[in-house]
């Protein structure tokens, strides 16, 4: 069997087909009617009612006639189908949309993220969103950037620490680097959950704070770097070179997993020295 390239308004119409057929009429309070429902699952007319749209209108997408749906039709088709968080984010790849608030930018780390970042030790790890705020971090990455259990919650971000706090604004030898590479992922998140406010605000207060920073937004720069280097000043033991590795969780894609490795062997013993500090 050879599988063709993708014709994704054929597979949006076999995949709403396929997931009407399999809801029970009766978990939708709606009489079963054995002796008229010929097919299994809800009526056309029934997920139209429920998704409020024209029963027309689910007719001509289940026969794959090209329609492309807009975000908002999509997401009440995934509510009217009781769609999985996974089948949701397929149907919207299907339509060719982006969900509108498909991923709510996560406040708290997911417990087993949390759990897995304490078990990185003694490499340091943190666990990030996309504004940068600092989720979860194990004793290693605190030894070695500072103690955030001393910051209000508002402030454990990685990007108002490089540029606000006094402590922090000296600590990367190549600081424009870094405080570009994270504009670039300022970015980029901008771009993808335009109605995060809070994201929005985070930036403007940069903007008006931190010339570095106002200047390097405007060039525009999209180029997200998720694996690298860098080398810190640490006030204890002198300079330190970590190679850097971000992860996005398949389960929680608005969470990063940040992992440090010592780049050489003088940094490697910097860092033995902080852990056993």
């Amino acid at each position: 069997m050879t599988t063709r390239a993708v014709d994704t308004a054929q597979e949006l119409a076999v995949f709403l087909r396929s997931r009407r057929e399999r809801l029970d009429p009766h978990d939708f309070g709606l009489p079963s009617r054995r002796q008229a429902r010929r097919t299994p699952g809800l009526r056309r007319e029934e997920v139209a009612e429920l998704a409020g749209v024209s029963v027309d209108y689910v007719v001509r997408l289940e026969q794959g006639r090209g329609l492309r749906p807009s975000a908002d039709v999509v997401d009440a088709l995934a509510r009217a189908l009781r769609l999985a968080p996974e089948e949701r984010a397929y149907l919207f790849n299907l339509a060719q949309q982006r969900p509108r608030n498909a991923d709510k930018p996560a406040v708290a780390a997911a417990a087993p993220l949390a759990r897995l970042v304490a078990d990185l030790s003694p490499l340091p790890a943190m666990l990030m969103n996309h504004r940068y705020d600092i989720l979860a971090w194990n004793g290693e990455m605190a030894r070695l950037l500072l103690d955030f259990d001393t910051l209000p919650p508002a402030r454990r971000n990685a990007m108002w620490l490089c540029l606000m706090h006094p402590e922090m604004r000296e600590f990367y030898v190549d600081r424009e680097r870094v405080v570009r590479e994270g504009i670039a992922h300022l970015r980029a998140a901008w771009a993808a959950h335009p109605q995060d406010r809070a994201l929005t605000d985070l930036i403007n207060e940069f903007t008006a704070r931190d010339e570095d920073f106002a200047r390097l937004w405007a060039e525009r720069d999209i180029n997200v770097n998720g694996r690298g280097s860098k080398a810190m000043r640490h006030p204890d033991v002198g300079v330190i070179t970590v190679e850097f590795e971000v992860l996005v969780p398949l389960q929680d894609p608005d969470q990063r997993l940040v992992i440090y490795r010592a780049a050489d062997d003088e940094s490697r013993s910097a860092l033995d020295r902080l852990g056993a500090g």
